[in-house]
């Protein structure tokens, strides 16, 4: 079984893209590869976050985001959610999906909650609706965040993100032993996934 860990931030379009490209690079070989999704925080609070209504977004997506996203045909908006959340909460709540064997559909419904419906995922009530819809427990996963039950772990994840792997940029791809920063082309991807499966 080979092993995929993708290393991601839930309010990174890119990586929201990265695991359309990684699905449609799997495609036929699921069973032969675990996939793990890692968080990464790319403004860990209290680090101000940014603002979809300034330039550096606005332009971003405009020359970046919005043309990839016609490429690979997935519809994004820019969420109007400002300041953008930070996302500890999101992953602490993940780290609660994982627990029950619901990490990547959890991962996958932040993505699309966030990217194709501005829902805020600094908001624990909007995060316990969401951990509903994939199959979660709204009420204890509600009090999982509230007593911060999963604070350490995620501390954890994120102290091993920076100092073990050297995360510096999202997504990071560890497909086996090869280490792979940003966004790679399907058939790339998939090429790289079939070497080390051998």
């Amino acid at each position: 079984m080979l092993k995929i860990k993708v290393y991601s931030d839930y309010v990174c379009p890119y990586c929201f893209y990265g695991e359309v490209v990684l699905e449609r690079a799997l495609k036929g070989l699921e069973d032969k590869v675990e996939v793990e999704w890692m968080p990464f925080e790319l403004r860990p609070y209290p680090t101000p976050t940014l603002k979809p209504e300034e330039d550096y977004l606005q332009t971003t997506w405009k020359n970046s985001v919005y043309p990839m996203g016609k490429q690979l045909d997935v519809h994004m908006v820019l969420p109007k959610v400002s300041p953008q959340p930070h996302t500890h909460l999101a992953f602490e709540g993940y780290q609660f999906a994982k627990e029950k064997g619901l990490g990547e559909a959890y991962t996958h419904r932040m993505f699309t909650a966030f990217f194709q419906e501005e829902q805020d995922l600094g908001d624990k009530a909007v995060l316990a609706n969401l951990a509903q819809e994939v199959g979660l427990d709204a009420v204890e996963f509600a009090k999982a965040l509230d007593s911060g039950k999963y604070k350490q772990a995620h501390l954890d994840a994120l102290k091993h993100a920076y100092e073990e792997v050297g995360v510096s940029a999202v997504p990071t791809f560890i497909i086996g032993n090869k280490k792979l920063r940003g966004l790679l082309r399907e058939e790339d991807l998939r090429k790289l996934i079939e070497q080390e499966l051998g």
